[in-house]
Formats: structure tokens, sequence, C-alpha cells
């Protein structure tokens, strides 16, 4: 694998578990219906019915016994929920100055499940490309989220083929989830088909699209005419680089593909969340849910 493909992940542990504590502090305290809302509630105890308690809530056997209205109290759930879903297709290999799109995104999956781990939350995720690689349904625990990162680190590209399911890699998200989630979608989002069921997921988790881009997406080094690979479907064009009039055309087409995405994305409630392969991850992160903590 060559330099700009390397994920090293182990390698970064050390960093990106520090880095982990502060986010899964901003991860709780943002506001999101996943931690804030509850999930399950449980039984805690009964006190003497109040003026303007719900009836519904009054608990008739202890009521009958004490021949003065109890109700009910509950305790909600608050346990954090985390679910990665990571693009690991081919279109993911790319990048520039060293980085590449996988490196980030493994990145922000590892310190995603990490900051779980912090709040003693469960974590689960599902790793794909042109099928489903990897599925692990959310579990509370140290060992859970290290066998997590462990397939994180483990990722092999050498038998993938191009294309990307990443329609069904959400769908089987949607399945597998039995409570409400804080789920993440981690992509460049290259590919079609999708959007129904990212806005189906979004209508029961708190859904966030993390949208991996390079600064090669919108604008290409000014060297003259090369020969550039797809690395989905391997075709070689000439790309005239240091035209003025192409430069223009490639960032205009980057920034209508990201804004309809962006657009897609607020309308049918998933948080858009960009990252560049050149930005520090932690620190967008950090941003991002410190912003959602303000709302």
């Amino acid at each position: 694998m060559s330099e700009i493909f390397e994920k090293n992940l182990a390698g970064r542990a050390s960093k990106l578990k520090i880095a982990s504590v502060v986010l899964s502090e901003n991860m709780r305290s943002g506001n999101f219906r996943s931690i804030n809302s509850g999930q399950g509630i449980e039984f805690s105890d009964v006190r003497e019915y109040m003026l303007g308690d719900n009836v519904r809530s009054i608990d008739w056997n202890v009521t009958a016994r004490m021949g003065r209205a109890f109700i009910k109290q509950y305790e909600e759930d608050k346990e954090l929920n985390v679910f990665c879903i990571l693009d690991c297709s081919l279109s993911m290999l790319s990048g520039s100055n060293g980085k590449s799109k996988i490196r980030t995104a493994c990145d922000v999956a590892a310190l995603l499940i990490l900051a779980a781990l912090n709040n003693l939350g469960a974590s689960g995720a599902i790793f794909f490309d042109s099928e489903i690689r990897f599925s692990c349904q959310p579990k509370a625990g140290r060992e859970n989220a290290m066998m997590i990162l462990s397939k994180l680190d483990s990722l092999d590209f050498s038998s993938s083929v191009g294309g990307s399911v990443l329609a069904s890699a959400i769908k089987a998200g949607a399945v597998m989830l039995k409570r409400r989630s804080l789920v993440f979608v981690i992509s460049d989002f290259r590919t079609a088909d999708y959007k129904s069921e990212l806005a189906f997921l979004a209508q029961k988790h708190d859904v966030v699209a993390i949208r991996i881009n390079d600064p090669s997406d919108s604008e290409l080094p000014k060297i003259g005419t090369l020969p550039f690979s797809d690395y989905e479907t391997h075709k070689t064009m000439l790309l005239p680089t240091s035209s003025s009039r192409f430069a223009e055309e490639w960032f205009e087409e980057n920034r209508k593909n990201v804004g309809a995405w962006n657009d897609f994305c607020v309308k049918h409630n998933v948080f858009p969340l960009p990252i560049l392969t050149n930005e520090d991850a932690v620190l967008v992160l950090t941003n991002f849910f410190a912003s959602r903590k303000r709302h």
C-alpha cells in the first residue's frame, strides 16, 4: 500500500485516545435527541399524587393499599448509542499531499468510537465498499470498542473492486439499530441512490453525514496536462490543469455537488459536516459538537 493510503491507526492510537476525551464531553452535551430525550424509561419509585400530575401515571395497586393516590416515577435511560457507517470504497483511497480520505475517515471513526467509550455508551459500526465488509450491533464496554478499532486498523483494500453499497449499508444500519442512536455516516458520498435511505434513517435517529473531502476535489495544482486515473473505474483521462477555464469548471462542479448534498441533508434533518483531509479532524468535530450545544 503506498504512503498516501497508509492508515497506521495503531501508531496514532495514543493521540486519538487523548483527543477523544475532549470530544466525549462535547458529544454528550451536544443538542441531540438521542442523548437528551432518553430512549428507554425504567421504573424508579412512587410518590404521592400532586395536582397537575398525569392521571395515567397513577399506580393503582399502591393507591388501593394506601388509600390515597400515588404515581409511578421513571428514570430516563440516557446511555449514548453511537453507530458509525464507514465508506471504504476505492474512491476513498484518493487524496493529496500524503493524506488520503480513508485515513481521515478512519481517524474520525476511531475518535467517535473512543468518545462513546469514554461516555460509557454503546458503539457499533458498519464498514463497506462494494459490499458490506463488517458489521457490529451497538454494545457497551471496552471489549466491543477495541474490536471495532482493531477492524479499522486491519482494513485491507487489496481485494476491493469498484462500486459502493452506501444505500445498502444505511439500510442495514436502520435494521440493526433497536433504539434511538447517534449515527455518523462517514463517506465522500461519490455515489448515487442513497438519499431515500439516508432520509429514512434520520426519521428515527440523529444522523450526522460526515463528508470527507480533499482539496484536490475543488482545485488541482497547475502543472500542465497530465493523466489522471479514476480509482473506481480505473479509467484514465488527460486533464489540462493549467487551463483557467478547466480550473473554473472543476471548482464549480464540486461546489454544485457539495451544495446539493448540503441542501438535501438540511431538508431531511441530517446534520451535514464536511471535513477536509488537510484539516484537524479533532478540531472540526469539537467545533461541531460545541455548535450543537449552543443550539
